[in-house]
Parts: structure tokens; sequence; C-alpha cells
């Protein structure tokens, strides 16, 4: 009888919003925090953590690393085989390739703390992770500025490492060209590899006879100390590159498939709101027929 009563009493308005705070601390339906809670309950620990990993961002940062690795490894190699020939053979010194050279271990140090933080975003926008971080607005709107800002980050940066695969290619099939000339029949009977038909490559000033390589030492210096070993550093350069490239993409595809998660969180969100709201609403019709 008390309550009835008390439902009696009680305007229907009130009803409403006490059942609807009710139920906002433990609803919205399987995208709420008591039923997530549940449904890892009778799981492993082991389960809940592995549900908690975005695969698609992980190997993409692995991806990203390994390529960043191999690309700074090489090209700094290769640009020391570079300086070394143009010094011994050429008789050549090109100071800002040492800046190169340094610009590459910066390149790997940016790479890496990029992949490391997008792999930060995928972890807070996957699985019960993102229920937990995005409840309130203003997360929510932080995670979708932030996935935009890294998707623009991330398309910039793609554009840079198509515009250094097209280098690369460049100079990996000048060396392809370098090392033919070393296997040719004239070469290989000690006789001169001559450049001088190429004098516009080289600077303002440089001698005819350093555009020429005809000692057997030089030969032998530009062949197979220097062209040989330098072409697989290139190769290897040019594959790692297309690595990175691959990651980026896989980033993009990433961070998008993740703004679009947050948003629908939102909207979930709002449309669990509504049906029990509905619901409740027809409780209590129900319950003032009798």
């Amino acid at each position: 009888m008390s309550k009835s009563r008390r439902g009696v009493d009680m305007p229907k308005e009130q009803i409403l919003l006490r059942h609807r705070y009710a139920y906002s601390q433990e609803s919205f339906g399987k995208y709420s925090e008591p039923s997530l809670r549940s449904e890892y309950r009778n799981g492993s620990r082991c389960d809940e953590c592995m549900a908690r990993v975005p695969y698609a961002t992980f190997i993409a940062t692995i991806m990203c690393i390994i390529g960043v690795g191999v690309f700074c490894a090489t090209m700094y190699r290769g640009a020391t085989l570079s300086a070394l020939m143009l010094d011994e053979v050429f008789h050549m010194r090109l100071s800002w390739l040492e800046a190169v050279q340094t610009s590459f271990v910066c390149i790997g140090a940016v790479m890496g703390a990029l992949g490391l933080m997008i792999l930060f975003v995928g972890f807070l926008a996957t699985g019960a992770t993102r229920h937990r971080v995005y409840r309130a607005w203003s997360a929510r709107v932080g995670g979708r500025i932030s996935c935009a800002v890294f998707m623009s980050i991330t398309y910039v940066l793609q554009l840079g490492w198509i515009v250094m695969f097209i280098f690369l290619i460049i100079v990996t099939v000048f060396y392809t060209i370098f090392w033919a000339l070393c296997s040719s029949e004239r070469v290989q009977n000690k006789q001169c590899i001559d450049f001088t038909q190429f004098d516009f490559m080289f600077p303002q000033g440089t001698r005819r006879e350093d555009m020429e390589v005809c000692h057997p030492q030089e030969i032998k210096l530009f062949c197979k100390d220097y062209v040989e070993k330098a072409e697989v550093m290139f190769i290897l350069a040019s594959f790692a590159c297309m690595l990175v490239i691959l990651s980026l993409v896989h980033y993009l595809m990433c961070l998008s498939a993740n703004y679009a998660h947050i948003r629908d969180h939102e909207k979930l969100q709002e449309l669990q709101e509504l049906q029990n709201l509905n619901d409740l609403e027809g409780l209590t019709e129900s319950k003032d027929r009798f």
C-alpha cells in the first residue's frame, strides 16, 4: 500500500527522472560499465587484456619501427659510403652530407615517437577501455580531435615518405648503372671509367682528371668498396621505405576506424538512453492502469 501511495503522490516527471538517474549508473545496455564487468568476470584475466589490445595499430607500429630502423641504418651507411667515394675517388667533399646523416637519426626518433603515440590512442579507443575513457562528452570530443590531428600528421608524413621513396629509386638506378659499368669488359681490362659526359652533375670548377677513374686502385675503391656495398644499402633502404609507407597507410585506416568508433559510441549511448526512457515510461503507464 505504501508503494502505491508513494507512486501516486510523486509526480510522473519526478518518477521518470529518478528511474533514469538510477538506470544511468548501470545501463547503456551491453556498453555499460557493469555489463562489461559482468562479461569479463567469468573470463580469464588474459582474455580481458587481449580484448583491449588494438591489433591493427600494433601491427602497423611493428611495421613502422622495423621499416624506420632499417631505413635509418642503411641510409646512414649508404651516405657514408657515398661521401667516402666522392672524397677518395672524385676528390670532392660535400659538407651537407653530414647534416643528412644526422637527419636520419632525427627521422628515426620522430617516427618512433609518432608510432607509440598512435598506438596509445589505439589502446584508448579499443574494447572496454573506450567505454571507460570516452564516457563523458568532453572526453569524446578530445578523442575525436586527437584522431583527426594524427590522421593529418600521418597523411603529410606519407607524402614525404613517397617523395623519399622516389628519390631512393633514382639513386638506386644510378648505382645500378655504375655497377653495370664496373662489370663491363672494358673496366675489367683496367681501362678508365669516363664521367666527363656527366660534367653537369659535378660542381663547377671540377677538373677533367677528377671525372675519370683510371688508376687500378681507384677502380677497386669505386667498384668493390663503394658502389657494390652502397647499392645493397640503397636497395634495402628502398624496401624499408616502402614498408614505412604501408605502415602509414595502415595507420590512416586504424585512426579512421577509431574516430568512427568514438563518434558512434556517443550515438549508441544516446540511443540507449532513449530506449531506457521509453521502457520506463511503459512501466509507469502499466502501473497506472492498476
